[in-house]
């Protein structure tokens, strides 16, 4: 349809003053109209406009490649920085844990963060740490004596410079043995680990001390089984303050660093 140059009489009517659209109710899908002017013979002409699905479709894709590619990198950072997990094989930490349990470690303890308790390595943590006598093994045990302390163990209690130590989280059934330990001074940046399984872990007492820069990892969650699903605190001991007896330090060569 074609109008003459005179566009004074034109008058949208008040029901569309809005983009023209055509309706076509043999189709299932109407097209919008536009309305081109000629600047040399002032027509108006309509013509329905095409849009291209393709442009579109491709856009979405790469947005959604873009999504997936950052989504892998903050899992990789995580996992290179923050949390690692493990799985627990063996019973030398039962009952607090048991084998087959999948846990998360928080690694942030290797940077040395003092200011938070999540950040460093404290007494009563459940810790992994490469094997000092095959580091391509990796063990979860917990930290009982400190670097600079002197520890014993002595008829199943262990004395910390001379003070016992009262363990809340061992459980007499996997102490029955009740060994004892001659005294042994911590080095700096090492710890003495123990499993909660008294009667069934090798550990510091047998193989010695673990260098700090072996332990990768505090333990902070439990994700499987199921039933036991949740945090780890931190384990909870007292400190006798009277000296039960004379603790004499032994030297003992340490492990490699």
């Amino acid at each position: 349809m074609v109008w003459q140059k005179n566009f004074s009489n034109l008058k949208p009517h008040p029901r569309h003053q809005n983009d023209l659209i055509m309706f076509d109710f043999s189709r299932k899908k109407q097209l919008p109209l536009k309305i081109v002017a000629n600047a040399e013979s002032g027509e108006l002409k309509a013509s329905q406009s095409k849009t291209s699905s393709q442009p579109g479709l491709f856009s979405e894709s790469l947005k959604l490649v873009r999504d997936i590619i950052l989504v892998l990198a903050v899992f990789i950072l995580l996992g290179v920085f923050v949390a690692q997990p493990v799985i627990v094989e063996g019973t030398s930490m039962l009952p607090v844990l048991h084998d087959g349990e999948r846990l998360l470690v928080n690694k942030l303890v290797y940077y040395k963060i003092q200011s938070a308790d999540w950040g460093h390595i404290e007494r009563g943590d459940v810790v992994v740490f490469w094997y000092p006598k095959d580091p391509e093994k990796s063990y979860v045990k917990r930290v009982v004596g400190l670097p600079g302390e002197t520890i014993e163990v002595r008829n199943g209690v262990v004395l910390i410079d001379g003070e016992e130590m009262r363990e809340d989280y061992i459980d007499t059934d996997f102490n029955q043995t009740q060994a004892s330990f001659p005294p042994r001074k911590i080095d700096e940046h090492y710890y003495y680990v123990m499993g909660d399984n008294r009667d069934n872990s090798a550990d510091s007492r047998y193989w010695g001390l673990v260098p700090e820069k072996y332990i990768y990892g505090k333990v902070f969650f439990r994700y499987w089984q199921p039933s036991n699903m949740g945090f780890l605190s931190k384990g909870h001991y007292e400190l006798n303050e009277e000296n039960i007896g004379n603790v004499r330090a032994v030297e003992a060569d340490s492990p490699n660093r």
